[in-house]
């Protein structure tokens, strides 16, 4: 159970975070300056350190929420399940589940707006595609672990992972450069986009 001091601390937090996102996302993130988020809370600029690194750290914090979600939902499909559809599967179907993680710490609304912003300011940019370099090695083990194949002489995992995460890139500009900014039209297409796949990585590896 959450005591009073954890209660507080999240609280603290989560204020930040939002303080943080929305100044991001109104007057721009090289234009925020950390004293401003911690003004906005109220709170000293040594407080916002304790919760994060920098404004970078604040910047991506529920896209790592979300990535954490992710690889937990592709570590728990079903075993038999083919790599490309476990991926497939693993983003689509936890769906709610990740609209949860992300309004248990701010609004799904700020949360895409952010996400935008991201897109659309070249640092956090550099920052989003040099993350996600991290994020496709775990997938690439996570499913190397799950087909029984070794990552560093099978080329597979790292392939699919590859091809996955063009898709959702893909995915990614379209939506920032449409009209519909909801979260259906990311999802609508991230479905459209994963149908187009070759079907050449979506069998089953294993030999056994």
């Amino acid at each position: 159970m959450e005591t009073l001091r954890e209660r507080k601390k999240r609280r603290t937090r989560e204020s930040l975070l939002r303080a943080a996102l929305e100044l991001f996302t109104t007057q721009g993130y090289e234009r925020t300056t950390v004293d401003e988020i911690a003004a906005a809370c109220e709170v000293s600029q040594r407080t916002f350190f304790r919760y994060f690194a920098g404004k970078e750290d604040a910047a991506f914090a529920v896209q790592e929420m979300t990535e954490a979600h992710f690889l937990a939902a592709l570590r728990a499909r079903p075993p038999q399940e083919a790599p490309m559809e476990a991926l497939r599967q693993a983003v689509l179907q936890d769906w709610e589940s990740i609209r949860e993680t992300v309004e248990s710490a701010v609004p799904m609304e700020l949360y895409l707006r952010m996400y935008r912003t991201i897109e659309s300011t070249p640092a956090l940019l550099a920052a989003h595609l040099r993350r996600l370099t991290a994020v496709e090695e775990s997938l690439a083990r996570l499913l190397a672990e799950r087909e029984g194949v070794d990552v560093d002489t099978d080329p597979r995992p790292r392939l699919a992972v590859a091809v996955f995460g063009g898709v959702i890139r893909v995915t990614e500009r379209q939506w920032c450069l449409g009209r519909d900014f909801s979260l259906e039209a990311v999802r609508s297409l991230t479905v459209s986009y994963l149908d187009q796949v070759s079907s050449a990585l979506r069998g089953n590896w294993r030999t056994s």
